[in-house]
């Protein structure tokens, strides 16, 4: 398998954790968000993804988008580890969980969406990141409550073993730790990222273990 990946980005470090998990090996192909303007606009990775983003994951002769249904692709055709239950209320929880994160707020504080709110929206840094830690908030906010009113939850998001979920929530986790976003209101999925921080394959999924980490 070839994962097209950029160390900070939410979504590929989701389906590294993913990859990892299952003990998949692959091959790593950075694409840096940044650098010329965003290797992501070129037309070589257009040809790859047309939406312009990462990740994508090249697997049997086909390339794969969109992190959640990569990881669903990932759990179908490699069931050991399964990152859903095997019920289906416990896959529409954690679904939610996982689309509260992924569909929900991610894609509110994007860096696309960052670059336009400054670009041709001439916003200032301060506002910016107005916008963002506000958007970071309100998800943060829906999820603690998600958590910590279910009796679902466990050790991880959903029982006591890792699942989709928390291959979303510590990507968000980093994110809100980078820009200086207060946990304290948010015990519970405070609680389940050390958890998860404990594990090898979370760890082995890091930014800073990449191979493009800055």
């Amino acid at each position: 398998m070839k994962l097209y990946t950029y160390f900070r980005s939410s979504a590929a470090y989701r389906v590294r954790i993913a990859l990892n998990l299952k003990g998949i090996g692959y091959e790593a192909v950075p694409v840096h968000l940044l650098k010329g303007g965003g290797e992501h606009h070129t037309d070589a990775y257009k040809a790859v993804n047309p939406g312009e983003l990462v990740p994508a994951l090249e697997a049997d002769g086909v390339t794969l988008t969109q992190s959640l249904a990569i990881i669903e692709y990932l759990d179908e055709t490699h069931p050991m580890m399964p990152l859903l239950p095997p019920d289906a209320l416990g896959r529409a929880r954690v679904r939610a969980l996982a689309q509260t994160i992924a569909c929900d707020t991610h894609p509110l504080t994007n860096l696309r969406v960052l670059q336009h709110l400054k670009g041709p929206l001439g916003l200032s840094e301060e506002a910016k990141m107005d916008w963002y830690r506000h958007w970071m908030n309100e998800g943060m906010r829906v999820l603690e409550a998600q958590l910590a009113n279910s009796a679902d939850t466990g050790r991880f998001c959903h029982g006591d073993t890792p699942t989709m979920a928390d291959c979303c929530l510590v990507p968000q986790v980093f994110n809100a730790n980078r820009f200086n976003i207060d946990l304290a209101p948010y015990p519970t999925i405070a609680r389940i990222d050390e958890a998860c921080a404990q594990i090898p394959a979370f760890q082995a999924a890091h930014p800073a273990q990449q191979p493009d980490a800055e």
